[in-house]
């Protein structure tokens, strides 16, 4: 650990994986401050290249493999390609620890988690994101939910290079208007968008689970922006919602991302909270 990271004894430590536009948004708003938790450690496929913005930060906090964050901090924030998920969740779970998980996707082929999790006292959080509620298919889902649909547009940035896209010899860079490309179960579109489609694993873990959650994925050149429209019908309540993200940048993921990680850190020492 670096001499320039310090917290009290009280505080929450939080490690960040991965230093892309989320994980840089996090950790700024940590080093501004958030009550009852510290910046304590980063990871970074190339340190060397975020040398100039680690230097900007009011404390700067250890750079560290993957391995090593679990050694100084409470909380990891997943902010990494969905290849690495079990080696950066895996340490925190199995130690008791919280794991906050965007690669959404990449969990459904490692549910063993969730097990392991539950075995050693440890929490997978996989926050709101893009999708807004979220709490409300949680709540219906402790009645019955009977079905839940998505509808998913995008601009072309954000779906190009998709596998889906490539092993179906998709050319969406040259439609001229909106084109439907994939309609299946969530458990397949995280298959086949493994970086376009968490907010709606999300979904499906908040609500019947991603073999009976249906989506749809349209590439749409006449919009700029990540526009997610859902329909949920339950015992509880009929309700649909829906929110058009602004594209970080990172076209495959939207702004408010990062904001939901943060609204979750801001929770766990917050004297109100609001939201379940």
């Amino acid at each position: 650990m670096t001499d320039s990271f310090k917290s009290s004894r009280t505080d929450l430590r939080v490690a960040i994986a991965g230093l892309g536009p989320i994980g840089k948004k996090v950790a700024e708003a940590l080093d501004r401050g958030i009550e009852g938790l510290a910046l304590a450690a980063v990871s970074a496929q190339n340190p060397d290249k975020h040398c100039s913005w680690l230097a900007g930060l009011t404390v700067k906090p250890a750079v560290l493999p993957i391995g090593a964050l679990c050694d100084v901090a409470d909380i990891v924030i997943e902010c990494a390609p969905g290849k690495l998920i079990r080696s950066i969740v895996e340490p925190f779970v199995t130690t008791g620890k919280t794991a906050v998980v965007l690669s959404a996707g990449a969990l459904l082929d490692h549910e063993d988690l969730i097990a392991l999790a539950k075995q050693h006292g440890g929490q997978i959080v996989v926050p709101t994101g893009a999708l807004i509620g979220l709490d409300a298919v949680t709540a219906a889902a402790v009645g019955t939910i009977h079905s839940v649909r998505m509808v998913t547009r995008k601009p072309i940035p954000g779906l190009a290079g998709a596998p889906y896209i490539v092993e179906n010899n998709i050319d969406i860079e040259r439609i001229t208007e909106p084109l439907r490309i994939f309609e299946g179960t969530a458990r397949e579109a995280a298959k086949g968008f493994p970086a376009n489609l968490n907010v709606a694993v999300a979904l499906s873990l908040a609500g019947i689970g991603p073999d009976r959650t249906r989506l749809e994925i349209w590439a749409d050149p006449t919009v700029t922006r990540n526009i997610h429209r859902i329909e949920v019908e339950s015992d509880a309540a009929r309700f649909s919602m829906s929110i058009e993200n602004i594209p970080s940048e990172n076209p495959k993921t939207g702004r408010i991302t990062a904001l939901s990680v943060i609204a979750f850190l801001r929770k766990q020492r917050a004297s109100l909270r609001v939201g379940t």
